[in-house]
């Protein structure tokens, strides 16, 4: 009896996955799109302190479905979580296969996704933006560095604009300041780039492996969200309740890829 009702709880599951998957797909670019992405800004609106949104990175259907049912309510693909799945190093997934994951996790799931698109592969932002919508992902994080050398940050600035003007509000711009991964670490030479960065439209702003004494990194001057990360095994930043900024963290999360990522955002300033 017990294994009966078991295996009838797994196929309503999977039936309802399946439904819900088919759905998706019959409304990416469409009015449950445009839902989406007014409900994952809403999540970094108004976070608590010790209240942080939990955005898991899924590299695969199973992954995100684990994270769904786990209760997370987005996701964020990892471009290194994808390629490690797909048999690529990082960096080096093709174009096509990385957006047809991206649309098979979008569509197996009924969360917001955003997805990392690294260093837009080489495309022109219009179509940049049009395969991403196609995903039905509700935005994108974007490297401003290629093969582990900084692009000039007035350079990549203009190439925000142009995908804002592109995307409209219809997609989360979450911008990587990769000034401590692949340049001097110098805290300044940072800021600066947040603040063309947000100047240029970004939503979000991701100084990867900035020590937690840096943190919050843009000044009062500077709007927008705050990304950072720490793997749990201690390395990185501390969580943002334990951050002195104002106003409070607003994303935060444990990555569903091997548990090696927390992600923590400030909320924008209002």
């Amino acid at each position: 009896m017990a294994r009966t009702s078991g295996a009838r709880a797994a196929r309503a599951r999977t039936s309802r996955r399946t439904a819900a998957g088919s759905a998706a797909g019959s409304r990416v670019g469409g009015l449950h799109a445009t839902g989406k992405i007014d409900n994952f800004r809403a999540l970094h609106r108004g976070r608590l302190p010790g209240e942080p949104l939990v955005l898991p990175g899924p590299w695969d259907v199973a992954s995100a479905r684990a994270c769904a049912d786990a209760g997370f309510p987005a996701l964020a693909t990892p471009g290194a979580g994808i390629a490690a799945s797909l048999g690529y190093a990082d960096g080096a997934t093709p174009v096509g296969e990385m957006f047809a994951a991206v649309t098979r996790i979008v569509r197996s799931v009924d969360v917001p996704v955003s997805a990392d698109l690294e260093d837009r592969y080489g495309l022109a932002p219009k179509e940049l933006v049009e395969r991403l919508l196609e995903t039905g992902a509700v935005g994108c994080n974007l490297e401003d560095s290629h093969g582990g050398v900084l692009e000039d940050p007035h350079r990549h600035a203009d190439r925000l604009a142009e995908v804002r003007a592109a995307a409209g509000d219809r997609l989360f711009l979450n911008t990587r300041v990769d000034t401590f991964a692949h340049g001097d670490g110098n805290p300044e030479r940072a800021i600066e780039r947040a603040a063309l960065y947000v100047a240029a439209g970004a939503d979000c702003i991701y100084p990867i492996g900035a020590r937690g004494d840096v943190l919050p990194l843009p000044p009062a001057g500077i709007q927008g969200s705050l990304n950072a990360f720490a793997r749990l095994d201690g390395w990185g930043p501390p969580p943002p309740s334990s951050v002195n900024s104002e106003p409070p963290a607003s994303r935060s999360g444990p990555g569903c890829c091997a548990g090696r990522r927390r992600h923590w955002v400030r909320s924008p300033r209002t």
